[in-house]
């Protein structure tokens, strides 16, 4: 009887562990419209006993929710995953890894700190057959594999980073109540967006909203317009050999690219406040003239971020709305967004770090996250459906439709150019200098950092 007793408590005690672990798991298994199949594939994979340390940016909401998708791969693998947050993470990850002492996976907000750690040898590059998937499971898929193909240190190209989680930049924002009233639609094409805006002039009102204003970093909204024309005008080549810098900054495209800018800024008639304000206007303060009365503007373009500085109380979806900031119809480039994203790759190789990665692949990495808030995936096998946020979902069909993507321009620039120069370059190019002129002293700057 005595052995009886003993066989039961072990067994209460490994059901109140299954009970523990499966009531950590942010959604119960088999219930709502999530991808199950591909949390109960990870099964097969034994990883019992094997520790994985990841090392990532996110802090406080973010990092509760990276662990709530983490949690499904500990529950299936068996694994025991250590993520650990840093707000100094570009300075961590470089002293670890230089000192041989790195997490197994880091998670880059840019690209360019993992190309620089690829260079040194201190990334390990992902199995060829990733990027195949990558093409064929991403939206844009090719663009997915250049972003993450670096030199590694013996020159030679490799895949080395995988993108999960990434952030929309090519929207303009809206009042559906102010285009209601006065008759708009919604413009499907940039030659619609600019029948639109002499529509709105004709009409005696102010289309655009637009501050550069961001105290030490004023400028910076500028670079986005510029890089959302780049990709408009010019080939996505071109907008590669742009930010290395192989096409000058001078050159006649991205000349052109800035003067595209300026056909919606430099307009006196175009801008709340006139041309003159652009400059001045702080980005957080300037899509406050949507919700002026009578309108003090009808558009802004900005990024998915920007209902944080909405009037409190205002609903995305109802109070306001975005829309794709459109391409051109007779250029033929497609759908190209602008954005950025977290990039993970493997600093420390191991059979449970190369697992974790492949685990990325699964849509049931992507939803957990999804069916919280604030994730948006280029992944087209998950279901969308889980998405309890239509915003966050709308964003997401952008996304899933676009083209071509592109990271953040100025982000892959030195930091000399992109969060020097080329600011203060579209501050001076917005208070009246000459685009030619302005692209020619940023060129002076990158030359002179060579």
């Amino acid at each position: 009887m005595k052995h009886v007793f003993y066989a039961s408590a072990a067994m209460l005690a490994l059901v109140a562990g299954t009970t523990q672990a499966q009531a950590q798991l942010k959604f119960a298994p088999g219930e709502g419209a999530f991808s199950w199949d591909s949390y109960e594939a990870l099964k097969a994979v034994d990883l019992s006993g094997e520790s994985i340390s990841i090392l990532g940016p996110w802090l406080g909401p973010d990092k509760e929710l990276i662990e709530s998708v983490i949690a499904y791969f500990e529950d299936a693998t068996g694994a025991d995953v250590e993520y650990a947050g840093s707000d100094s993470f570009e300075q961590q990850i470089v002293i670890d890894a230089e000192a041989g002492s790195p997490p197994n996976i880091a998670i880059f907000p840019q690209p360019g700190l993992a190309a620089d750690l690829a260079s040194k040898g201190l990334l390990a590059p992902l199995p060829a057959e990733t990027g195949d998937w990558i093409r064929d499971n991403y939206a844009a898929g090719q663009s997915w594999v250049d972003l993450g193909t670096y030199a590694g240190a013996d020159g030679a190209e490799a895949l080395y980073g995988f993108f999960y989680k990434v952030d929309v930049k090519s929207l303009v924002w809206y009042v559906p109540e102010n285009f209601e009233d006065a008759g708009y639609e919604v413009p499907q094409t940039m030659e619609e967006l600019k029948a639109l805006t002499d529509q709105i002039v004709a009409d005696g009102e102010v289309p655009w909203c637009i501050g550069l204003g961001s105290g030490g970093a004023t400028g910076w909204p500028a670079t986005d317009w510029v890089e959302d024309m780049m990709l408009r005008i010019n080939t996505p080549e071109d907008y590669d050999a742009w930010t290395t810098n192989e096409l000058k900054f001078d050159d006649p495209k991205v000349i052109a690219a800035i003067e595209e800018f300026g056909a919606f800024a430099r307009n006196d008639a175009y801008v709340s406040g006139g041309a003159g304000a652009v400059a001045t206007t702080d980005f957080r303060d300037s899509p406050q003239g949507l919700f002026a009365s009578p309108p003090q503007c009808y558009m802004h373009r900005q990024a998915s971020f920007i209902p944080t500085f909405f009037p409190e109380g205002t609903e995305v979806g109802v109070d306001a709305d975005f829309f794709y900031f459109p391409a051109y119809a007779e250029k033929d480039l497609g759908k190209p967004v602008l954005g950025a994203g977290t990039v993970w790759g493997v600093t420390s190789d191991s059979a449970g770090a190369q697992a974790f990665m492949e685990f990325l692949k699964s849509p049931i990495a992507h939803e957990i996250w999804m069916a919280q808030k604030g994730f948006l995936t280029p992944h087209k096998g998950v279901n969308t459906e889980v998405y309890t946020d239509p915003t966050v979902a709308k964003m997401n069909d952008i996304l899933l439709n676009a083209d071509t993507f592109r990271f953040d321009g100025s982000d892959l620039m030195p930091g000399a150019i992109g969060t020097g120069a080329f600011w203060t370059g579209m501050v001076d190019y917005a208070g009246g200098k000459d685009a030619a002129e302005v692209a020619a002293s940023i060129q002076a700057t990158w030359d002179s950092i060579k």
